[in-house]
């Protein structure tokens, strides 16, 4: 299924027909291939350019051996997936993105919910990300997760569109 016949079916499925839970998934399932290019149109068409965006490709989500979570509809369609990095006693989120017709349901509190048990049950300190500077929703959406701005760190230090944050874990 390309991109755009993706986007439709995303549109078409009701918001409450999700389970709202997030569970593993692989880089290369289909479903999660067609989430990850509906995220970098989305990105494209919000004025970012290439050089702005910093989301990993499949394959660098395999070699860095990103966690990735999704939640899906009942009869499987995904449509929320999202990743974290961990290195070290850090976590970085990786490639957050809610289908439209699913925003504002619960599907990314069940995704930033899976990826937070996972760090924590690694002993991870630190939640960072990225996001780009025009993504309101997002930057609000990890405010009430307990984010906070940070000064750009890594590969966005010279980005002028990244806004990254952090939020601290509570280990045992």
């Amino acid at each position: 299924m390309d991109a755009t016949l993706a986007a439709v079916a995303f549109a078409l499925m009701a918001p409450d027909d999700l389970a709202k839970e997030a569970v593993r998934v692989e880089a290369r399932d289909p479903r999660v291939i067609a989430l990850l290019e509906a995220l970098t149109s989305e990105l494209a068409l919000s004025g970012y350019t290439p050089e702005q965006t910093f989301g990993y490709s499949i394959e660098q989500l395999e070699l860095t051996d990103v966690h990735l979570v999704g939640v899906a509809a009942p009869e499987g369609q995904l449509v929320g997936v999202a990743g974290i990095e961990l290195q070290g006693k850090v976590g970085e989120l990786k490639r957050f993105f809610v289908a439209p017709a699913h925003r504002g349901t619960g599907v990314a509190d069940a995704l930033i919910a899976a990826l937070i048990e996972f760090a924590i049950d690694r002993d991870v300190d630190v939640l960072r990300l990225e996001t780009g500077d025009k993504q309101m929703a997002a930057i609000a959406f990890y405010r009430r997760h307990g984010f906070a701005e940070i000064p750009r760190f890594g590969p966005y230090v010279g980005s002028e569109t990244s806004f990254c944050m952090e939020r601290q874990l509570e280990t045992d």
